[in-house]
């Protein structure tokens, strides 16, 4: 990428959406499995309805690589 503060930004954002995720598996009674957060996302994602920030969709999309190599 190259400029640190978007790289900063960007995962700063991947922690939070991860967070996110993660919490609300808890509060749901899931077993937050790394392939379980990346089917969730990627579900997400494949909504057309919510509109996202480019930054978050972009978060969403790395997290979903990092964690099912996909």
């Amino acid at each position: 990428m190259g400029n640190q503060s978007k790289d900063d930004a960007l995962y700063q954002e991947m922690c939070r959406v991860v967070g996110k995720v993660v919490l609300e598996m808890r509060d749901l009674g899931q077993e937050p499995k790394h392939i379980v957060i990346a089917g969730v996302l990627r579900t997400a994602l494949a909504n057309p309805k919510i509109k996202r920030a480019e930054l978050t969709r972009e978060a969403m999309e790395k997290v979903i690589f990092a964690l099912s190599g996909r």
